[in-house]
This record gives structure tokens, sequence and C-alpha cells, in this order.
């Protein structure tokens, strides 16, 4: 696999670059600076399977480029990496259609399950921001009207989270939205991974405690 490191300090690269070498040992790791650099080289290589982006570049914000690589670049997973922790950042970079927000203060090990997951094709979202949402809905913040959609969510997987929250089993969900059954288990398996829990009975109790709902059609 191919991978492209977006950062402009050495050390950051570096270290990315030795946790990528981790997860995939045969992988190929290419550094940009800046923006530019990164347009330029992923307009020069089309074989980049992921993009790590910083959020603070020198020549554009990186939420920005974040939404220029997906317009441009739609085949190819960016995941952000920052010191910022701020939920409203990480809701607003997936959103843009980032496959995960990976604060940089986190440990290797840490680095290593939220890149192996996304590259299983996951969405990695750090638990504290999951634990800030349970904690703004308890308190009757705004925030429980927040969308799933801002995890990441496709929409076919919120069709799928809405029929497991109505109770209905695999073979019901294949029947209403006319899929597969291997189709829908690898849905349900990565609304799972992407709420971070083990069952679909935690997904649904997740989902509301959080006051997370789906978008209104339209």
């Amino acid at each position: 696999m191919k991978f492209l490191v977006v950062d402009d300090h050495a050390l950051i690269c570096e270290a990315m670059r030795s946790v990528l070498q981790v997860v995939r040992p045969d992988c190929l790791v290419l550094e940009a600076s800046d923006a530019a650099a990164a347009l330029a080289t992923l307009e020069q290589d089309d074989g980049i399977d992921l993009v790590l982006l910083d959020l603070h570049l020198p020549d554009q914000n990186g939420l920005s480029l974040l939404e220029t690589l997906s317009e441009r670049h739609p085949t190819v997973a960016v995941v952000m990496i920052s010191g910022d922790r701020e939920q409203s950042t990480i809701r607003d970079a997936l959103a843009r259609g980032a496959q995960g927000f990976i604060p940089k203060t986190e440990t290797r090990e840490v680095l290593i399950g939220a890149l192996s997951l996304v590259l299983a094709g996951g969405i990695y979202v750090p638990p504290a921001a999951l634990q800030k949402q349970a904690a703004a809905h308890a308190s009757g913040s705004s925030s429980t009207s927040t969308h799933l959609q801002s995890l990441g969510l496709t929409e076919r997987q919120l069709d799928v989270l809405a029929l497991l929250m109505e109770g209905k089993n695999n073979k019901l969900i294949c029947r209403a939205l006319g899929l597969a059954e291997p189709t829908v288990k690898n849905h349900i398996s990565a609304i799972l991974k992407t709420l971070g829990v083990g069952s679909r009975t935690e997904a649904v109790l997740a989902v509301t405690r959080l006051g997370w709902s789906k978008p209104a059609a339209g």
C-alpha cells in the first residue's frame, strides 16, 4: 500500500511513518509539507491509498484541503491528524469526508489501532469525543441534535441503523433495503466500529443515550 503524510513537522512525519510501517510493513510512505505539495503528489501518483492530513498547514487550512481532496480524489481515504481535540472540529472533518480524526497526542498503540480500523473500512472517532457528546446530551446541550452523519456513516449505513433501532434482524433488513445478507453484515460491522461498541444492542443504546438522530429526508 502507498500512504501520503501531509504535515510540516519532520518529527510528526517520522512518527507517522513508523506507525504506518507497523500497520503495513510493506507500505511506501510519501511526505508533503504543505497543501500544494500534497495536491501535486496526488496528481502525479494515482496509487495512493490513504492520506494522513494535518489540520494546520503553512499554506492552507487542513479542512479546506480535505474538502478539495474529497472532490478531486474521492477514492483516496483521508484521516485528519491534529493536536486540536475540539468536538466541533472533529465533526466538521468527518462531515467533509474524513475517514477518521486522530489526535496527535494519542499513544502509539492507539494510532496503530485507529489506522488499522480505517484500513479495514471503518471510521475512527476519538473515544473522548464520544464521551463529550454523551456529557453534553446529559446536561441538555444543543449538541443533542447532532446527526449521525457527523460521524461519517453513509446514508445506507444510516438506513441499516434505523432498522436496527426498530429491532429488525438481518433478514428483515435485507428485505427492507433489498440488500444481500453479507452486505448488511458489513454495514453493521462498520456501524459498530464507528460507534465503538461490540454489539447491535450496544449500538442502539449508544445512539439513544447520545441523542443522535437521522437527518430528515430532503
